[in-house]
């Protein structure tokens, strides 16, 4: 392997693949791509409905854990994140949202120019193959595939409905012009198998003699000069080796290991570095600090007919069909994951003006997501607060890169996540109780109608709260001079160093983070290349 490249990147995830994907196009340019964990090679990786496996798979999977959160009854909260090329998304629930107009206008708003909405779209529909062909909000031709759900379910037919008639209107695309309404999401599958950005970006680009891809690959820190990144040092089947860049470190690792790597390097609070014994190269307070995750509350139900994916999961015929199903003609549950219907909705309407609560609607139900599914009749919704308040923070724990750091969500710190998810409980009950949905609910497994005031249901909603898989805005981007990053996603106050991932996000975007993370990669390749021909 070569001993320097032009560009090095930290991480094979949604951004990562893009970037290295991307910047590989350009023959004269040479890119190295470090993935900690092993290649994608799994069937249960491509199957859509495989991370039920994935989601505790030592091997594919960092599997974390959140240090006890004082606001969930000390409770420590599993983190699965990707370890492999992909990263999460090899192994996340496949939903292709993009989050509102309004979340990247208050980018731009906070003081990030060039990433307000009409700013980005180009990049989502650059990177979008979508089924449904090209339009003004989606692009047909990009390597990022995504399908509709190829068939019906009357259960979703049934939320969508029910939540119709508690005012929300039905819709085709929440991607389009407005994302609020009812209806069944698109996935970023292709003919029956997941389209992660490995496949996405990789397949077409891991035979270019520019691109080198290590797997297995572990950054353990930054290799500085004065106020310049120079290269990575990574650990490889038990050796450390470094290696070098001749233009930019590219750091995408995530909003949990990307701050970590910044820490380790002697970048970030001072009394932190200073406190494990780490020269402080660069002081930026807030590298680690604005932590964001959207907060899972999950409602489960026993519903009154054998149609769940329960029934079909357990029992040898049912899994037969399902099998069958796919085998065939690539359809079916296997085809499509977990949640096929969502709704984006106003939980408090006289204080959001757009969608503040999202549900992700699943035909099976099961203690947690990737859970054994229960043997009864079941379906669950979840809910979770698009754009909580409450902030928590990444720190490493030691100088030791291989130690996960300290994580603390700090979820339903504010007044308003609390109201919000007890509110969005409420919301999901109301839908529950509809004309149309009510004919297929036998119970309430979860919360359970003992909780029939906000007190319970706070309770309800601190004793059960889990992630759902959506951490963000560690290395925050902005024009202010607390910000880690400016608006090209460079680090401030140094060179040949920047962090392109969901921890650059300024605030977290209303909905899930893959399709943005992409989104973001693409723009970098374009910043990234613009600043390498010079003013």
């Amino acid at each position: 392997m070569p001993q320097e490249f032009d560009y090095i990147v930290v991480g094979a995830g949604s951004a990562g693949c893009t970037l290295a994907g991307r910047l590989s196009e350009d023959p004269a340019t040479t890119v190295l791509l470090l993935e900690a964990g092993p290649p994608d090679r799994s069937f249960w990786i491509h199957l859509p409905i495989g991370y039920g496996k994935t989601m505790w798979s030592k091997t594919y999977n960092w599997c974390y854990h959140t240090d006890p959160d004082p606001n969930m009854n000390g409770r420590r909260i599993y983190w699965p994140r990707g370890k492999t090329l992909g990263g999460s998304s090899s192994i996340n629930g496949l939903i292709y949202i993009r989050g509102q107009r309004e979340d990247y206008d208050h980018w731009e708003a906070l003081g990030n120019a060039g990433w307000g909405y009409d700013d980005i779209l180009p990049y989502f529909i650059k990177s979008e193959g979508n089924q449904r062909g090209a339009s003004k909000f989606h692009g047909a031709d990009g390597p990022l595939k995504v399908s509709n759900i190829g068939s019906r379910h009357e259960l979703i037919e049934a939320f969508i409905a029910g939540a119709e008639e508690t005012g929300v209107p039905r819709t085709d695309d929440f991607n389009g012009a407005s994302q609020e309404g009812a209806g069944y999401f698109q996935l970023t599958t292709f003919k029956g198998w997941r389209c992660s950005t490995a496949k996405a970006y990789l397949n077409g680009a891991r035979q270019r003699p520019n691109l080198h891809i290590e797997t297995e690959a572990f950054a353990a820190g930054l290799v500085i000069e004065g106020k310049r990144a120079v290269g990575v040092r990574y650990r490889q089947g038990g050796a450390m080796k470094t290696v070098r860049c001749k233009k930019e470190v590219l750091l995408s690792a995530g909003a949990i290991q990307s701050p970590q790597l910044l820490q380790l390097s002697g970048i970030g609070p001072r009394p932190l570095l200073e406190k494990l014994g780490i020269p402080v190269v660069l002081e930026s307070p807030e590298v680690g600090e604005n932590l964001q995750d959207h907060l899972q509350i999950r409602l489960s139900f026993q519903c009154t007919r054998p149609i769940t994916t329960n029934d079909q999961l357990n029992s040898w015929f049912g899994q037969f069909k399902l099998g069958l199903e796919w085998l065939l003609r690539r359809s079916g549950p296997l085809a499509v994951g977990i949640n096929q219907g969502g709704c984006f909705m106003r939980a408090l309407p006289d204080e959001a003006k757009t969608p503040d609560i999202q549900f992700h609607v699943s035909t099976l139900s099961a203690d947690m997501a990737g859970g054994k599914v229960h043997p009864y009749s079941g379906f669950t919704m979840s809910i979770c607060q698009l754009r909580p308040e409450s902030r928590g923070h990444i720190r490493i724990r030691s100088t030791d890169p291989f130690e996960p750091p300290e994580m603390q969500p700090n979820y339903l710190a504010t007044d308003l996540d609390r109201r919000t998810a007890v509110a969005g409980v409420k919301a999901a009950r109301a839908i529950a109780q509809s004309k149309a949905m009510s004919p297929y609910v036998l119970r309430e497994v979860k919360p359970g109608l003992d909780a029939n005031d906000d007190d319970a249901l706070l309770e309800f909603c601190r004793n059960n709260g889990a992630t759902i898989f959506h951490p963000s805005g560690t290395c925050r981007m902005g024009s202010d001079p607390a910000a880690v990053l400016d608006t090209r996603l460079r680090v401030n106050g140094m060179s040949g160093l920047r962090v392109i991932d969901c921890s650059a996000m300024p605030t977290q975007v209303s909905g899930n983070t893959n399709a943005p993370a992409v989104m973001m990669a693409e723009k970098a390749v374009d910043m990234i290349r613009e600043d390498a021909k010079g003013p």
